[in-house]
C-alpha cells in the first residue's frame, strides 16, 4: 500500500498546481488551532488585508473560499446569479466555457461570446452584448489557462455599469502574476486561486466582492452563503460559525501573500514578464511555437504549439519518469499538439527553467546549447 513519502518530488512547470517553497510548506506544519481561536482571527484580518493589497482592491469583503478555484467560480454563480439572468459570458477557452455552462446550469439566460482559441476577445463584442439587452452581468476570464490568452478588460466596467450589469472576472491565472488592478478596472467581484502564481496548494479561492455586487446578493446556496461567510470573516463581534475554516491552509495563504509583498507586486509582475519571454525564447530554439500573439499574452501561462513530430504524450511521459518535471497538454482544439507550461511565482526562475529547457532538448532534440543561450540571454 502506497504512503506519502513514496510520493516523489516533482518540479511542477504545468498548469498547476505550481512550485511550494519550504516556508510555505514549514507554514503548512504549524499546529493547528481552532478556527474561532482568536488568535486565528488576528491571522484572518491580516491575511485579507494582504490579499486586498495583491487583488489591487479596497473590497472590504475579500477573502479566501474554502474551496478551490473551481469552487469561487460555482460561488459567483450561486451568490450573483439568479434564474432568467441575462449574462453575457466571453468564452476563448475552456475555462470561459466552464462558466457559461455553470450560468446555464443555474438557469441564467448565457450569451456567448466566443472567440477562437489563442486570441483575446474584442472588448468591442463584448461591449455590444452588454447594451442589446437587459443585461445582470458580464463575465470574462482575465487570464486564460487553457490558451495562455491574457483578456483586456478596458470598457468593461464602464458599458457593465452604464446596463446596470455587474462585470464579473476569473483571475485564477493572472493574479500575481499578471498587471491586474482589479479597482482601476472597475470589477465588481473576482476569483482566484491558490495553486498558481501564488505558489500555495490547491484548496482556497480568493474571493472579492463589491458594493454593487453585495447589493444584489442570492442565497441559493448553503455553503457558497456569502452573508454567512461576512458573518464569519469580517464580524464586528464574534465571529459566527457558519463551516470549520481549513486552518492550516490559511497559514499557507498568509505566507505566501507575505512572499509577494516582499518581493512587491510590481517587481512580481515584471519578473514573470521576463520569465515568460526567456522560456518562448529558449523553446522557440527547440522549435515550440506560442499560440497567443504579442500583446495577448498571459505572463504566468506559456501555452506551445509542440514541433512537428513531436509525440505529445510520449515526451511530457519522458519529462516526468525520467526527469521528474511535469508539463501540462493542451485541451480542446489545442488536445494532442499544444504545452501548456507554467510561469508562476517560483517556477518563472532562472533555474527551474535552464532545468526544463535541458530536459526537453535532450528528448525532443534540439541545439541544448542554443537554447540555453537564448535563455540566458534573455534573463540578463
Amino acid at each position: 500500500m502506497p504512503t506519502v513519502e513514496e510520493v516523489p518530488a516533482r518540479l511542477l512547470l504545468g498548469s498547476g498546481p505550481s512550485p511550494v517553497p519550504y516556508r510555505i510548506l514549514k507554514a503548512l506544519s504549524h499546529p493547528t488551532v481552532g478556527h474561532l481561536d482568536p488568535a486565528f482571527g488576528a491571522l484572518q484580518d491580516d491575511l485579507a488585508a494582504r490579499l486586498r493589497a495583491v487583488m489591487k482592491t479596497t473590497n472590504k469583503v475579500t477573502f479566501p473560499l474554502s474551496a478551490t478555484g473551481s469552487g469561487g467560480m460555482q460561488a459567483m454563480v450561486d451568490t450573483l446569479i439568479a434564474p432568467g439572468d441575462r449574462v453575457v459570458c466571453g468564452v476563448h477557452g475552456a475555462f470561459g466555457g466552464r462558466m457559461a455552462d455553470a450560468l446555464g446550469r443555474a438557469g441564467a439566460d448565457v450569451v456567448r461570446v466566443e472567440q477562437e482559441w489563442g486570441r483575446a476577445i474584442e472588448t468591442e463584442r463584448l461591449i455590444a452584448e452588454i447594451g442589446a439587452g437587459s443585461t445582470r452581468a458580464v463575465f470574462v476570464v482575465h487570464g486564460e489557462t487553457s490558451t495562455g490568452v491574457a483578456q483586456p478588460l478596458d470598457g468593461l466596467a464602464d458599458a457593465a455599469r452604464a446596463a446596470d450589469a455587474l462585470l464579473l472576472v476569473d483571475c485564477v491565472t493572472s493574479l500575481a502574476g499578471h498587471p491586474l488592478d482589479l479597482d482601476a478596472a472597475g470589477v465588481d467581484a473576482a476569483f482566484s486561486g491558490t495553486q498558481k502564481c501564488l505558489n500555495v496548494p490547491p484548496g482556497l479561492a480568493p474571493f472579492t466582492v463589491g458594493d454593487r455586487a453585495l447589493d444584489r446578493l442570492q442565497k441559493r446556496s448553503w455553503y457558497f452563503d456569502l452573508q454567512a461567510m461576512v458573518d464569519y470573516w469580517f464580524a464586528d463581534g464574534p465571529r459566527a460559525y457558519h463551516h470549520t475554516a481549513p486552518i492550516n491552509m490559511i497559514y499557507a495563504l498568509h505566507e505566501g501573500l507575505r512572499i509577494v509583498e516582499e518581493e512587491g507586486l510590481q517587481q512580481r509582475w515584471e519578473r514573470h514578464a521576463v520569465a515568460h519571454e526567456a522560456l518562448r525564447e529558449a523553446l522557440g530554439v527547440l522549435g515550440f511555437e506560442r499560440f497567443a500573439p504579442d500583446g495577448e499574452q498571459l505572463s504566468s501561462l506559456l501555452a506551445l504549439q509542440i514541433p512537428e513530430g513531436l509525440d505529445d504524450a510520449a515526451a511530457r511521459g519522458a519529462l516526468l519518469k525520467d526527469h521528474g518535471i511535469e508539463v501540462s497538454g493542451g485541451l480542446g482544439p489545442f488536445a494532442g499538439r499544444a504545452w501548456r507550461i507554467g510561469v508562476m511565482g517560483e517556477g518563472a526562475r532562472p533555474e527551474p527553467q535552464d532545468r526544463l529547457v535541458r530536459a526537453v532538448a535532450r528528448i525532443g532534440g534540439g541545439d541544448e546549447a542554443a537554447a540555453i543561450r537564448a535563455l540566458e540571454e534573455a534573463w540578463a
